[in-house]
C-alpha cells in the first residue's frame, strides 16, 4: 500500500502539469488556426504578448526553487510544479493582455 502512495506522491504533479501543458498548446494552436492570437499594435507591445508564456515559465521556475530553499517542499516537486503553473499563468497573462488595446485581421 505504501508503493501505491509513493507512486501516486510522484506521477500526480506530472499527470498534472502534463495537463495544463497539452491545454495550453492546444487552446495555442485553436487560436493559431482560427487567426485569433492576440495581435497588438506597436512592436514593443507585440514582443511582450509574445513572451509572455515563456516569463511566466521562467518566473514559476525561480519561484519554485525559492520555495524549495526556504520549505521542506522537495526540488524534484518545486520543478515539476514550478514551470507548470508559471505556464497556465503566463497563459493567462496572455489572455488577459491580449484583449486589451489590439486589433484583428
Amino acid at each position: 500500500m505504501n508503493y501505491m502512495l509513493d507512486m501516486a506522491r510522484i506521477l500526480l504533479p506530472i499527470i498534472i502539469v502534463g495537463g495544463i501543458a497539452v491545454f495550453v498548446i492546444l487552446r495555442m494552436k485553436y487560436k493559431y488556426e482560427n487567426g485569433t492570437l492576440g495581435k497588438k499594435k506597436t512592436k514593443s507591445s507585440q514582443n511582450l504578448l509574445d513572451s509572455l508564456i515563456p516569463l511566466g515559465m521562467m518566473i514559476g521556475s525561480v519561484l519554485a526553487i525559492v520555495l524549495n530553499m526556504f520549505t521542506t517542499v522537495s526540488l524534484l516537486s518545486a520543478i515539476t510544479w514550478g514551470p507548470g503553473l508559471g505556464l497556465l499563468a503566463g497563459y493567462l497573462a496572455y489572455e488577459q493582455y491580449s484583449k486589451s488595446d489590439s486589433y484583428s485581421y
